[in-house]
C-alpha cells in the first residue's frame, strides 16, 4: 500500500504526518534529510524495544545514522518526574545537541515524556514521533501537546512542542495485545463524533475489520490525523476549536486518577467512557436527541468497549469526589470545569456553563449502576 502523507500546516515549524506499513523499516531514509550529523538517540520502553528497537535501529544504521538507545518501564506510572528525570540525564549523558534528533518510539506515554524532554533539553531539541500504539498514531503523537503527570492530577506538566516529522507505521499495530489495540479506538470513535458524522457512519460499518484489514486500518488512522492536523493547524494551543479534541477526556481524566494510572482503566477506555458520559449529559441538558447517547452506546458496545463505570473493576470514589478530581483539569477556566458536549453526533461543541449538580447527578446514577 502507498504511505499517505498528512501536512500539519504550523508555518516554520510545520511538519509531515507519513502513514502506511513497513515505515519502521525505512526509518533512516525518513529521517536522514532531517539530520545535521548522522546520529539519533531513541527512547522506548520494555515493552516495544524487543518487538522492535533492532529493526529500527538496522534502519538507521542502514543510512550510517550512529545510535544509542533507553528503555523506560511501560505503563501509565513512567509519565512522571522519576522517568522524566532519568530520560533527560540520559540524553544528556549522550552528548545530545540542538542539531541532533531524539527519537521518541513507543505509545502515548513514550511520546508524551519523550517529547517533554526533548522541549526542556538545551531548551528545546528537535524530535521525531513514531508511535507504536492505536492511540499514538491517531491522537497522541500529533500536534505537540507533550508533559508528565503529577499527584495533582494528569498532563499538568508539559510544553507545547512540534515533532520534526511524524512515522505511523500501521503494520506494528498488528504485534498490539487486542484490549490495547480496542483502547486505541476510543480516540478513533472520538473524532467521528467530535465533528465527522460521515466518518462514525463508516465505522459504524468497518471498525470492527480494523485489525485484520491493513487497508481499513489505513483509511481509520489517516482520517483521524486529518482531523486532528485540521484543527492543530488552525489552533496549536488550544484557545478555542482544538479544546473539542478533549470529548470524553474530563471524564476520563478524572477516572484515571481515581484508578491510580493502573491497568484497571486504559486512557482509551477512559475516553470511550467519557464519550458515552458526555452524550448522555447533552442529552439530560436537552442539547441532543436520545438516539444519539443510544447510538454511541450501542457502538461502543459492539465494539467490546468499557462504556459504563460499572465496567470499570474495583472501587470508585462518590460522584462528588469524581467532580472535585475535575477540578485539577487543565481545562478548567476562572474556576469554571469545561465540558465538551454534543448537539449530535459529530456536531461537539465546548461549553462552560454546565451546572454542576447535573454532572453530580448523571455521575450517581452511574455509581449506582455499579451496585
Amino acid at each position: 500500500m502507498a504511505v499517505d502523507v498528512v501536512p500539519v500546516d504550523l508555518g516554520d515549524r510545520s511538519y509531515e504526518v507519513r502513514i502506511g506499513p513497513g515505515l519502521i523499516d525505512r526509518a533512516g531514509a525518513e529521517i536522514a534529510p532531517l539530520l545535521k550529523r548522522r546520529r539519533a538517540a531513541i527512547i522506548t520502553d520494555e515493552t516495544v524495544a524487543p518487538l522492535h528497537l533492532a529493526r529500527l535501529t538496522a534502519a538507521l544504521q542502514a543510512e550510517g545514522i550512529a545510535t544509542a538507545s533507553l528503555s523506560l518501564p511501560a505503563g501509565e506510572q513512567t509519565k512522571g518526574w522519576a522517568e522524566f528525570s532519568r530520560a533527560v540525564e540520559w540524553l544528556l549523558e549522550q552528548k545530545v545537541e540542538r542539531r541532533d534528533i531524539v527519537i521518541a518510539f513507543g505509545g502515548g506515554v513514550i511520546g508524551d515524556l519523550v517529547g517533554f524532554a526533548a522541549a526542556v533539553l538545551r531548551r528545546g531539541v528537535r524530535f521525531v514521533q513514531i508511535p507504536t500504539t492505536l492511540l499514538a498514531q491517531v491522537d497522541s503523537s500529533v500536534g505537540g501537546k507533550t508533559g508528565i503527570n503529577t499527584a495533582q492530577g494528569k498532563n499538568l506538566v508539559g510544553a507545547f512542542h512540534q515533532p520534526s516529522l511524524v512515522l505511523a507505521d500501521i503494520s506494528v499495530l498488528e504485534t498490539l495485545p487486542p484490549r490495547d489495540f480496542l483502547a486505541g479506538y476510543g480516540e478513533v470513535v472520538k473524532y467521528g463524533l467530535l465533528g465527522d458524522a460521515a466518518f462514525f457512519d463508516w465505522l459504524e460499518a468497518h471498525a470492527t475489520t480494523l485489525a485484520t484489514d491493513p487497508a481499513h486500518r489505513q483509511y481509520a488512522v489517516r482520517r483521524s490525523v486529518e482531523m486532528k492536523a485540521g484543527i492543530v493547524s488552525r489552533d496549536e494551543t488550544e484557545e478555542g476549536e482544538r479544546a473539542l479534541l478533549n470529548l470524553g477526556h474530563t471524564f476520563c481524566h478524572a477516572l484515571e486518577k481515581a484508578t491510580g494510572y493502573s491497568d484497571r482503566l486504559l486512557h482509551g477506555e477512559g475516553v470511550a467512557i467519557g464519550c458515552a458520559l458526555a452524550f448522555e449529559l447533552s442529552q439530560r441538558l436537552g442539547l441532543c436527541a436520545q438516539e444519539a447517547p443510544s447510538r454511541v452506546r450501542a457502538h461502543l458496545r459492539a465494539m467490546g468497549m468499557k462504556v459504563d463505570l460499572a465496567d470499570i473493576p474495583g472501587d470508585l470514589p462518590g460522584a462528588e469526589a469524581l467532580v472535585a478530581l475535575m477540578g485539577q483539569d487543565k481545562k478548567v477556566i476562572d474556576g469554571r470545569l469545561r465540558f465538551i458536549l454534543a448537539r449530535g453526533i459529530g456536531a461537539a461543541f465546548v461549553a462552560e456553563d454546565v451546572p454542576p449538580d447535573r454532572v453530580t447527578a448523571l455521575l450517581d446514577e452511574a455509581l449506582a449502576a455499579r451496585r
